[in-house]
């Protein structure tokens, strides 16, 4: 683990709140900095996002436990992070939120996100969906069995409850949790004009998502990279 670690996850959170990924003080992000023991970064219980600074992120592990003070990173630490981080090692970096648009289609009955955009075919056979919502996730079953639903995607819409996104890099996560709100918004507002979607053919979405897939990491990290020139100008305390 680096300080440019821990600056590129404190800009995640910055940015999350910039498009209303803030959900109060009950949503994390987490880094994997350690398998063997797990280890990973995590926001401390009652941080905004808007406020999340470096060298102020939790280094907990599987139980929670901070490493360096007595912080509580809440039982999502746990039972969701923790799970997801032990189950799909490829998962390095597990962003949970609440975003409007997005958890807006976990509200409808058979809610998915549909290849209607460019921005959707992002996401094209991508998606998890958990349809069963069992109250907050107050043990570590019901972390596991969230973590399980995942399977090998890289996106899980929670009903009525979220979404999780992981990466194998912060900034693919980042990348994929902008695009993801930004899909769910037009796919809302289309389905507001109370006319029908116009799907993408099967053919055109697979190509286009295998051109999405070139060079992920590389436009990824462009992308976080220019967030954190924009933090770097507007909010330079998030490196600290």
């Amino acid at each position: 683990m680096n300080m440019e670690q821990r600056k590129d996850l404190a800009a995640v959170f910055r940015g999350a709140a910039m498009f209303s990924g803030q959900a109060g003080v009950c949503s994390h992000f987490s880094l994997r900095v350690s398998t063997e023991p797990l280890l990973f970064l995590l926001n401390p219980w009652g941080m905004y996002f808007s406020e999340a600074r470096a060298s102020e992120l939790m280094l907990v592990d599987e139980h929670g436990v901070e490493q360096l003070g007595g912080r509580d990173g809440g039982f999502a630490a746990f039972n969701i992070h923790a799970q997801i981080h032990a189950i799909h090692p490829e998962a390095h970096c597990v962003l949970h939120t609440h975003m409007p648009y997005a958890t807006a289609l976990t509200m409808l009955e058979n809610g998915r996100l549909e290849p209607a955009s460019q921005e959707a075919l992002r996401f094209y056979e991508d998606v998890a969906y958990d349809d069963s919502y069992n109250g907050l996730a107050h043990d570590r079953a019901e972390g596991e069995r969230i973590a399980r639903q995942m399977g090998d995607k890289h996106v899980l819409f929670l009903a009525h409850h979220g979404v999780i996104v992981v990466g194998a890099s912060v900034a693919q996560a980042f990348d994929r949790l902008y695009y993801l709100e930004r899909a769910a918004e037009l796919q809302v507002k289309a389905m507001s004009c109370n006319r029908p979607l116009r799907l993408v053919p099967h053919d055109i979405a697979k190509k286009t998502v295998n051109q999405f897939g070139r060079e992920r990491e590389h436009w990824a990290r462009l992308h976080l990279d220019a967030l954190r020139r924009k933090l770097d100008h507007e909010h330079p305390e998030y490196a600290s």
